[in-house]
């Protein structure tokens, strides 16, 4: 009787080789982490999230705990993938605090476009210090739409990306705010990179 024929078995894991993920110049071309593929065509296009306190950025430790940014892996040269920004956001837990009684909170989402042509969706949150009219609402939604307009095309998009996430961007628009009435806080929510792909 004719002895069964041996098929070999391969280990994947020996096919598979490690790559370091790299944040964009903007962040110093940080390493965000380390993965792991057999083929690095599976690696472009994928999106890696990390916080501003996992990469030991300087902010306000409560802002840096929940204010997470998205990377997209865009090519791979040696054993490194490079990225750019895409997005970034703030936990919504955290944002839920936000939510006081005899306050009035404020959305507004804009498109803008950068200095340099780069179209970003902004989403923004202004929190006032008391309850306010209708009509101071829809004053505070042109002060916010129109400033934020402003300051955007004046920036680059690596400028824009510090601002964001660095509070200078809310910064501005909380001092326009506070000329007409009393406010709490601003805080730019999220903002998503407007991309197109082959």
């Amino acid at each position: 009787m004719a002895g069964k024929k041996k098929t070999k078995v391969v280990d994947k894991w020996k096919t598979k080789k490690w790559y370091n993920v790299m944040a964009p110049p903007v962040f110093e071309g940080k390493q965000l982490c380390e993965v792991v593929s057999s083929d690095e065509k599976n690696l472009v296009n994928r999106v890696i999230k990390r916080s501003l306190m996992d990469m030991g950025m300087q902010a306000t430790s409560q802002m840096a705990m929940f204010t997470n940014l998205k990377f997209r892996i865009m090519d791979i040269k040696g054993n490194t993938a490079n990225t750019i920004m895409i997005g970034h956001e703030i936990s919504p837990a955290y944002l839920k605090t936000f939510a006081r009684r005899g306050k009035s909170l404020i959305h507004q989402v804009i498109d803008i476009k950068t200095k340099d042509g780069h179209e970003v969706r902004i989403k923004i949150i202004a929190v006032t210090g008391s309850k306010v009219s209708e009509n101071t609402r829809r004053n505070i939604r042109k002060i916010i739409v129109d400033e934020t307009m402003k300051i955007a095309q004046e920036l680059k998009y690596d400028e824009l990306v510090q601002d964001l996430i660095y509070g200078r961007f809310s910064s501005k628009i909380y001092n326009k705010l506070k000329e007409i009435t009393k406010m709490r806080r601003v805080e730019i929510r999220k903002s998503e990179k407007k991309e197109t792909f082959a």
